[in-house]
């Protein structure tokens, strides 16, 4: 089992998940986070600390299709070890629905 980031992460992007990882399987795209499957050790501390909950298991219902877009982002996006600066208006974002097809940007991140 792994983890995985939905598009709930979408321009909010808090990255308290990065600072509790201990070993850096985040990547960082423009507006959203991804978890490297094959990096992720299943411990689970990431997903208590993502406010806009999105964070799953692969095993919740619907996460197959997540799990190659967490695979997919983090071979080409930069990886990130440290908590960067959340977007100023990410809490207008959080709860927001169809975030994917309205936000989502396949551009990377600035990593750490």
């Amino acid at each position: 089992m792994t983890y995985i980031v939905n598009d709930a992460c979408i321009r909010c992007k808090y990255m308290d998940c990065v600072e509790v990882c201990p070993v850096d399987c985040f990547y960082e795209g423009e507006n959203m986070l991804v978890i490297h499957p094959d990096e992720c050790i299943d411990c689970g501390v990431c997903e208590p600390e993502c406010p806009p909950e999105a964070i799953l298991p692969d095993t919740d219902p619907g996460a197959e299709v997540w799990l190659e877009f967490n695979r997919e982002y983090s071979e080409t996006w930069p990886n990130i070890t440290r908590k960067g600066e959340p977007p100023a208006d990410r809490e207008h974002y959080n709860g927001m629905e169809d975030k994917f097809a309205k936000f989502f940007s396949a551009k990377p991140g600035q990593g750490s």
